[in-house]
C-alpha cells in the first residue's frame, strides 16, 4: 500500500475523555480520531470532507504529569452563553514530549501539511505542536493478523484488549458543534504490543521501532 507520512512533535498534549466535565480531567494515552481529523483541517484552512477516505496514525509519549489550571466557567441561557463567568481551578493530566504520526494515501491530505494554515493542536490550545518532518511518500506491507499493535485506537469489534472508551469520529462546523460516529473504541497505548485478527499494515518509526498500523475507513456521507 502506497501512503504518504507525516510527523508531528508537541512538548504537551491532552486528550479529554468525553462528558466528563467536574472534577479531576485526565486524559486519553491516545488522541481521538476527531482529534487527527482536526489536525487535517488546521493543516488545510478549512473542513475537509472527502466522501470517504482511509486514515492511520500512531502516538506516543515520554511521560504523564499533572498540573492546574484556571477554566472560565460561562454562564447559559435559553441555550446561548451569557457575558456573566467565575473562574475555577481544577486538576488536569497531560501527556509530555509526544509524537504522532499520520499515515494517508491521499497525496493532497499530506500536502497540507508543508505549509499548515492554522496553528496545530494536540488536544486545548496550549498543546501546540508542529510538523517535525516533511509528508514522505512509503509503501507498507499489509497482512491479516496483527502482532504489534500500539499507539492507536481499535475498533471494539476486534476485541482487543485496552482501555474501552465510545468516541466520536468527527464533529460538526455549526453551533453548537454535534459529535458524529460515535462508537466503542479499544484505546492501546504505546508502551506494549497487542496482537490480533485485524486487517493491519507493518512500518518502523525513525527510531527503529516497528508497528502494525490500522487503517480507519472515514464517511463523511449522511
Amino acid at each position: 500500500m502506497e501512503v504518504y507520512v507525516v510527523d508531528i512533535r508537541s512538548w504537551t498534549a491532552s486528550f479529554r475523555y468525553p462528558n466528563l466535565i467536574s472534577g479531576m480531567q485526565p486524559t486519553l494515552e491516545v488522541p481521538p480520531i476527531s482529534t487527527v481529523l482536526g489536525l487535517i483541517n488546521a493543516a488545510a484552512g478549512f473542513l475537509v470532507q472527502h466522501k470517504s477516505f482511509q486514515l492511520g496514525y500512531y502516538f506516543q509519549y515520554e511521560m504523564e504529569g499533572e498540573d492546574l489550571e484556571t477554566i472560565y466557567q460561562i454562564k447559559s441561557k435559553e441555550g446561548r452563553p451569557t457575558n456573566e463567568a467565575k473562574s475555577n481551578i481544577i486538576s488536569r493530566r497531560f501527556l509530555y514530549n509526544n509524537y504522532l504520526r499520520i499515515y494517508t494515501p491521499e497525496k493532497e491530505i499530506a500536502d497540507y501539511f508543508e505549509q499548515p494554515y492554522y496553528p496545530l493542536l494536540l488536544g486545548r490550545m496550549n498543546d501546540l505542536a508542529a510538523v517535525s518532518s516533511k509528508p514522505e511518500k512509503k509503501v507498507l506491507n499489509g497482512k491479516e493478523y496483527a502482532d504489534k499493535i500500539c499507539g492507536q485506537v481499535i475498533p471494539f469489534e476486534y476485541r482487543l484488549p485496552g482501555q474501552i472508551q465510545a468516541l466520536p469520529i468527527y464533529f460538526t462546523d455549526d453551533f453548537p458543534r454535534k459529535n458524529v460516529g460515535t462508537r466503542p473504541f479499544s484505546v492501546i497505548n504505546h508502551k506494549d504490543y497487542v496482537s490480533g485478527k485485524v486487517p493491519v499494515f507493518t512500518d518502523k518509526l525513525p527510531d527503529g521501532k516497528e508497528i502494525d498500523i490500522y487503517f480507519h475507513s472515514i464517511s463523511f456521507e449522511k
